[in-house]
Parts: C-alpha cells; sequence; structure tokens
C-alpha cells in the first residue's frame, strides 16, 4: 500500500521569528498525522489503543514555511514483534522538508512493559504497510 497523506493547517504559534516553522513544532505537526491516521478505518484507534511512542527521530532536509498548510504522509516502515516503526514524510509546495520514523510499542496490561503485537493488530497494520519505505 502507499502512503496515507494528510494536509495540516499550520498555526501562527508554529513559526519561529525568521518565518519559518519551528523545528520543535514539526514534532507535534508528526503527532497530529499520527492521530488522525488511528482513525482512517473503523476500529483502528480502538485496536491501537494503550500504545506509546518508545523512540523518534527527525531528519530536517528543508526549511519549512510559515504558510497555510503541510501535507505529511504517513505509513508503516517496519513491523516488529513488539513494535511498529511509522514513517512521516513532510511535504511543503512539492518539496519535502522533513522525514522522521515513530517506534510505537503496545503496552503489557501492567502498563509499565511491552507486550507482543496480536494478529488482529498486525493485519491491521499490515495494510498500511509502505511498499518501499524510501520513498
Amino acid at each position: 500500500m502507499s502512503s496515507t497523506d494528510f494536509t495540516i493547517a499550520l498555526r501562527w504559534s508554529d513559526q519561529d521569528a525568521n518565518g519559518h516553522l519551528n523545528h520543535a513544532r514539526i514534532v507535534t505537526l508528526m503527532e497530529e498525522a499520527r492521530v488522525r491516521w488511528t482513525r482512517i478505518e473503523d476500529g483502528f484507534a480502538q485496536l491501537l489503543l494503550g500504545v506509546v511512542v518508545a523512540s523518534m527521530t527527525v531528519d530536517y532536509l528543508a526549511q519549512a514555511e510559515y504558510i497555510p498548510s503541510m501535507t505529511i504522509s504517513l505509513g508503516i516502515e517496519r513491523i516488529g514483534t513488539k513494535s511498529f516503526t511509522l514513517r512521516h514524510t513532510g511535504i511543503q509546495q512539492g518539496t519535502t522538508v522533513f522525514v522522521g520514523t515513530t517506534v510505537i510499542v503496545p503496552l503489557a496490561e501492567d502498563r509499565t512493559g511491552a507486550r507482543a503485537l496480536s494478529a488482529e493488530e498486525r493485519k491491521a497494520l499490515e495494510r498500511h504497510r509502505l511498499q518501499d519505505p524510501t520513498s
């Protein structure tokens, strides 16, 4: 499957003193796309309830401008035993301005450790796996 695109309106508070997007706001935009992504199919949000972010990386590739919106393409890069990795690609006016990854871990019942992904979760995630994670 290909990635799912989300157009997110930028807020005045997202910009820095130079009129660019503040680098830390990119993480917030990634989070917003991730939350929207959990709502793209019935029951997906419930299926992914009780997960936490274990790791996040962002590679800034170009200046992100304070313009009305940004498109963030999101898809599954990797599915492991106890985690999965989402790839976020931020695009403005046809230019990729950042690429980020977020490793998500489902919590065990005690909410202190990780648990293995269920077969149902793996099946749902597989539907969103990127064909080529580098694209």
